[in-house]
């Protein structure tokens, strides 16, 4: 018989006012994920050298409510400001700024619409496009939004920046949709034909479901489809062991990206 969830919440209090690291209490409360979900199949040439000259890191996240934090807290607690906090933790001498252009309700044609003011003039090593969600609830037109995908990215490589695809959240209201696979299918098949990484949300949370970590009203809001702190946590947690891996050379970079591990000890 499991422990009930308040005592399993009070024993990781414990274990991080012990100087436990942060990635145990995150693997006690579940939030782990196989690597072949979280392992990028490219580096991140940019964000390893900035990584690797100790200065600093310039991230920026762009996206719709799950990257500007709805369902959070507050704003601390939405995924990029945790994201910030993780790597922090990994570089404690590196200056990690990832800077938050989430838009709740925007598609991926009104994001692409802001690149030239929302994410160009700000020089960053790495971006996170978090899209597809509000592709699903309106059921739009997925060769064009194909496109869309596609332009970003060409203007993204064109100013020689990293990417990050972010897919949909696994969600009530976003499984109800008939073409919401079609839609992370989608994303995946762009960025492998275009060569830059994906972090896979929807497999991840949904193994969190299908592994018993988690029951759908653990890391979704009351509405059905935004995300909480436990599951922008959880995002914050393997995305940056995901960056870490990348980022780092050679096989020990990729093998510290195992299931939710952290990239330091």
């Amino acid at each position: 018989m499991s422990a009930p969830r308040w005592a399993v919440s009070s024993a990781a209090a414990l274990l991080l006012l012990a100087g436990v690291s942060a990635e145990v209490s995150h693997t006690a409360l579940g939030c782990t994920a196989p690597q072949e979900m979280t392992r990028f199949r490219v580096r991140l040439p940019n964000t390893a050298s900035a990584i690797r000259s100790g200065k600093a890191l310039v991230i920026l996240a762009i996206g719709s409510s799950s990257t500007e934090g709805v369902g959070a807290s507050d704003a601390a607690h939405a995924y990029p400001a945790l994201l910030a906090e993780e790597l922090r933790r990994r570089w404690p001498q590196l200056s990690v700024t990832v800077i938050n252009k989430g838009v709740g309700g925007e598609m991926a044609f009104q994001m692409l619409a802001r690149f030239e003011r929302d994410v160009l003039p700000y020089h960053p090593q790495l971006v996170i496009w978090q899209t597809g969600s509000n592709q699903a609830l309106r059921s739009g037109d997925i060769k064009e939004y194909n496109g869309t995908i596609r332009e970003g990215i060409s203007r993204l490589k064109a100013a020689r920046l990293d990417i990050v695809l972010m897919d949909p959240q696994f969600a009530p209201r976003v499984l109800e949709r008939p073409i919401h696979l079609l839609i992370v299918d989608s994303i995946g098949a762009v960025a492998n034909e275009m060569k830059v990484a994906v972090f896979r949300r929807f497999a991840v949370m949904r193994h969190w479901i299908s592994s018993g970590q988690y029951k759908i009203e653990d890391i979704i809001s009351s509405d059905g489809l935004h995300m909480n702190d436990v599951s922008y946590s959880c995002i914050a947690h393997l995305l940056a062991d995901s960056l870490a891996a990348a980022a780092e050379p050679g096989t020990d970079g990729q093998r510290r990206s195992e299931g939710g591990r952290g990239a330091s000890r």
